[in-house]
């Protein structure tokens, strides 16, 4: 079983109340959101694993069980070209839970007519494979968000 932790600090929100159809009709798969705070900070890995997709915007970090953890930061925030967000590591690398991905500021991607709301998504699962999903309250990057089986 994989623990999949915050990548924020935040209040975590139901996937079906993000503003994107793709996300809110879990299209992209199962998992929860954070409504980040709206200072500077770094979105770490949710889980241990190794990144194979890196964007300024969003990342998958694959799991040792091969669970794929997409974590994106915002809405609609590929159209920001990569302005705001700061790559910390490279594709490819070995991270451990809790290790900095993304540098960005969603106070700024909000500024900028986007949602800052982060989704972060177990890839290729069914809804039924998780548990101990946390849709509200407030959470801390690092806090467990969902167990996935």
């Amino acid at each position: 079983m994989t623990s999949v932790t915050s990548p924020l600090a935040g209040r975590a929100i139901a996937l079906a109340d993000v503003p994107d159809p793709v996300f809110s009709g879990a299209m992209v798969g199962p998992g929860t959101a954070i409504d980040p705070e709206r200072v500077a900070s770094e979105a770490v890995s949710p889980v241990d694993g190794i990144v194979v997709s890196l964007h300024p915007h969003a990342f998958v970090v694959v799991d040792s069980e091969g669970h794929g953890v997409l974590t994106h930061l915002g809405i609609d925030t590929v159209q920001l070209n990569g302005e705001g967000f700061e790559l910390l590591i490279n594709k490819g690398d070995t991270v451990s839970r809790g290790q900095a991905i993304v540098r960005w500021d969603p106070a700024a991607v909000e500024a900028q007519g986007k949602s800052p709301i982060c989704p972060v998504v177990a890839l290729e699962a069914t809804a039924d494979s998780l548990g101990d999903l946390v849709e509200d309250g407030d959470v801390k990057a690092g806090d467990s968000l969902f167990s996935w089986r």
